[in-house]
């Protein structure tokens, strides 16, 4: 299993931040509708940009195993935060799913603030360029 290590990391960075890229396109698409339903859930539309960038360019530097630790630990706690601000009416069976989906991908992200990139990531190609220290 050792032997599949590095792949599976590869896979498991594509499937976390596979959500995050067609999240922060779809929202660049949708800004107006996007930034209401933020204002209707008590959250300033104004962190919008900022929305965005976390999305896209959290997920491109997971999926590219770029700084992985930090920005896997950015897209945990966005997602801890996402669950909390939008999807805390357990009422409604797709916000209580919405939630449990968030906490899950946090667990995920929190796997890879513990792993790091992993074999086939830029994390792992700098790191074998610089040179050991004495």
């Amino acid at each position: 299993m050792d032997r599949l290590q590095p792949i599976a990391v590869f896979i498991a960075r594509l499937g976390l931040a596979w959500i995050f890229l067609l999240e922060g396109v779809g929202k660049i698409e949708n800004y107006a509708a996007t930034a209401g339903y933020m204002q209707a859930s008590g959250v300033s539309p104004a962190l919008l940009p900022l929305v965005i960038l976390t999305e896209l360019g959290g997920g491109l530097l997971v999926v590219l195993g770029l700084f992985t630790r930090f920005a896997a630990f950015a897209l945990m706690g966005f997602c801890l935060l996402t669950a909390l601000f939008f999807h805390t009416n357990f009422a409604d069976v797709e916000q209580a799913i919405n939630f449990n989906k968030n906490i899950a991908m946090a667990g995920g992200f929190l796997a890879l603030v513990a792993l790091g990139g992993g074999a086939w990531s830029l994390d792992a190609m700098f790191a074998a360029r610089r040179p050991a220290r004495s």
